[in-house]
């Protein structure tokens, strides 16, 4: 201990004699070490916080040394196996935790997340290792995903993203084998311009409905919908809305359904100016904001990949919770 202390003392005493060059070459180095000892702590503090042997359930320990990523491993006493605070996780087989927490900061911070060719360069790694964080990430909010409670005035609309094939391999497939392959429904986008279909007609039925619910105590929802059909919506709405709240909406029929057969009291809004407002209080507008706010969100991704589309309804609904990292870490 007093040898650490001394070197210590020694690089302290050093740092007067280093050059401008020196001095941003040690910060550089000082930041990456300090990125790594963040991660460790994080993960470490999920250990802590749970005391128990993740293959037995025992909170008899003692420490175990520490794994190659320099996070403290401990030793079950009643399994005779050891752990840390990566086992069993949804962030086990991770080799650079310290790149992970700053992926997870990136997408989960208040400035707007960067693209995956971007901070790959950034941090030095394969846009692909980045691509699999994200999707690691999907999959942990995914599942601490927990169901929003509303009450009072309750504003409902729905707003649409068209439906994204990235990554399908469908007309690849009927090209190579057109007789044990179907050909798939939905034209290419170079079948607009070549065959003459008309754009807007030829997209409409492509629109993904999804679903969003707010009230005025701050509680909002985002679901994406299979369809647009009135039953469809009401009974994505029914669990939703209590039978003492009010509803309003722009007049949808899976709204008036609803309000009809539970005796809700309904105010139907419209977009004109002078309707937009009923009785000084009743609108949309929180729900006109969120959407506003998802449609800022989702555009530099250029229309996600629609298999993908709740991670990413999900990860704004995080974004907009406040939810930190470290949250995030312990939920995996």
């Amino acid at each position: 201990m007093l040898l650490l202390h001394y070197n210590f003392r020694r690089f302290l005493d050093a740092l007067d004699e280093l050059n401008p060059a020196q001095i941003k070459h040690a910060q550089t180095k000082i930041r990456d070490l300090r990125q790594k000892t963040e991660a460790i702590s994080e993960i470490e503090a999920r250990t802590n916080q749970e005391h128990k042997c993740p293959f037995c359930g025992d909170e008899r320990r003692q420490k175990w040394g520490r794994t190659r990523t320099k996070v403290q491993r401990y030793r079950c006493t009643g399994y005779q196996k050891t752990y840390s605070g990566r086992t069993r996780s949804a962030i086990g087989r991770i080799h650079r935790p310290d790149l992970f927490m700053v992926a997870l900061r990136d997408m989960l911070g208040t400035s707007t997340p960067q693209p995956v060719r971007k901070l790959a360069r950034q941090l030095g790694l394969n846009k692909y290792t980045i691509w699999r964080w994200r999707m690691l990430v999907f999959s942990i909010i995914e599942n601490s995903n927990v169901a929003a409670s509303f009450s009072g005035i309750i504003e409902a609309d729905e707003t649409y993203q068209r439906e994204s094939r990235k990554g399908s391999r469908e007309w690849v497939r009927h090209f190579a084998d057109p007789r044990s392959v179907p050909q798939p429904p939905r034209p290419r986008w170079e079948d607009f311009t070549t065959k003459g279909l008309k754009m807007m007609r030829g997209l409409s039925r492509w629109q993904l409905p999804i679903l969003t619910v707010a009230d005025r105590g701050g509680s909002h929802l985002f679901r994406r919908l299979p369809n647009r059909k009135s039953a469809t919506m009401e009974r994505a709405m029914k669990p939703l809305v209590p039978g003492d709240a009010v509803l309003c909406s722009d007049g949808g029929n899976g709204y008036k359904d609803l309000a009809a057969a539970h005796s809700l009291e309904h105010f139907v809004v419209g977009s004109k100016p002078g309707t937009r407002v009923l009785a000084g209080c009743y609108h949309i507008q929180n729900v006109n904001s969120l959407h506003a706010r998802y449609g800022k969100f989702i555009e530099p991704f250029c229309g996600p990949a629609t298999k993908n589309l709740n991670g990413y309804i999900r990860w704004l609904e995080v974004r907009l919770a406040g939810i930190r990292p470290a949250d995030v870490i312990r939920d995996s």
